[in-house]
């Protein structure tokens, strides 16, 4: 009999079945692999109904404790008090549904909002003008009043908004004792991206100028100043925006010429693991665009109950607190 015959029969004793049933294992690991990812370029994620770690798309927190000596630095008064840096993310409410106000309540802890609308964490401009008052309240220039307990340049300009949270919220941090604060955490929606500050500086890390820059220069003049303050960094939550065309864009898919809203989201993890400061991850396992009509306002604004969804995932990355 010839070797082709022999093969022949060989290949009569293996049932067809068998070759659709591996084509089958084979086509299903490719379609699994292709969904996933999609589902992981699309940055989106599912919430109700599931535990966070379950997400189709990794919330990225990472956690840093102070060092030992450098807690030993503060005095513990017995009482939690936190303080947030940002804008309308912690303004935009004035009541019990507002973030800083829901994570005080689920601590017990004295949380101070203060909180500037519309401000950004990088600068506008190079040098300061009362043309553009609003760079007195950027992130970079509050750390150095902060640092420094000179709050004249933002005082000044609080006078340039009818908006009380200007001044009410210098005023609070010109009498805070710094020495009673325990964390500070840093936490400001999409407006840098929104009003298209530059992304970074690749030959300088501290540009104020920069959103990562600044988001650096001011962590480290705090931490110079305070170096028993725990500071925290949160990422703001997916948001929308108009191109040139006054068309609404998705951020997590739109780049006005300094990335998208996920290029500055790395920065902040980049700038957080560079200085040693903890992470909170809002933008993955939050809002995309199949639930952002439940948990966005408007474009960028959230509403109490992403608030809530928020306050809760702080307190327990941080303070372990379910």
């Amino acid at each position: 009999m010839s070797k082709t015959e022999d093969q022949s029969k060989e290949n009569q004793g293996i049932p067809k079945w068998a070759f659709v049933a591996v084509l089958g294992v084979i086509l299903a690991v490719i379609v699994f692999s292709v969904v996933k990812l999609w589902i992981w370029n699309q940055g989106t994620a599912e919430t109700e109904g599931v535990v966070e770690g379950d997400f189709s798309v990794e919330v990225m927190d990472q956690i840093f404790l102070l060092p030992e000596d450098k807690k030993a630095m503060h005095e513990d008064d017995g009482q939690e008090t936190i303080l947030f840096l940002g804008n309308d993310i912690l303004t935009y409410y004035s009541n019990e549904e507002g973030v800083v106000e829901q994570i005080g309540s689920k601590l017990g802890a004295n949380c101070i909002n203060a909180g500037f609308p519309a401000s950004t964490v990088a600068l506008k401009n190079a040098e300061y003008t009362d043309d553009y008052a609003l760079d007195a309240f950027s992130f970079v220039n509050v750390a150095k009043a902060i640092a420094n307990r000179d709050f004249s340049q933002m005082a000044s300009a609080a006078q340039k908004f009818e908006d009380s949270n200007y001044d009410n919220h210098t005023e609070t941090l010109e009498a805070l004792d710094m020495n009673s604060v325990d964390t500070l955490v840093i936490f400001y929606d999409a407006q840098d991206y929104i009003n298209l500050r530059i992304g970074m500086n690749p030959d300088n890390d501290s540009d104020p100028l920069t959103y990562s820059g600044a988001l650096n220069a001011g962590i480290k003049t705090i931490q110079e100043a305070y170096p028993f303050i725990r500071i925290v960094c949160m990422s703001f939550p997916m948001c929308y925006a108009y191109d040139n065309t006054g068309s609404l864009v998705n951020g997590d898919m739109y780049d006005f010429g300094n990335g998208r809203l996920t290029t500055y989201l790395q920065f902040m993890i980049d700038v957080s693991g560079a200085t040693g400061v903890s992470f909170v991850d809002n933008y993955y396992g939050t809002i995309h665009e199949d639930n952002s009509s439940e948990w966005l306002l408007d474009n960028i604004h959230v509403n109490a109950a992403c608030n809530k969804h928020m306050a809760e995932h702080f307190a327990k990355v941080i303070y372990g607190v379910e």
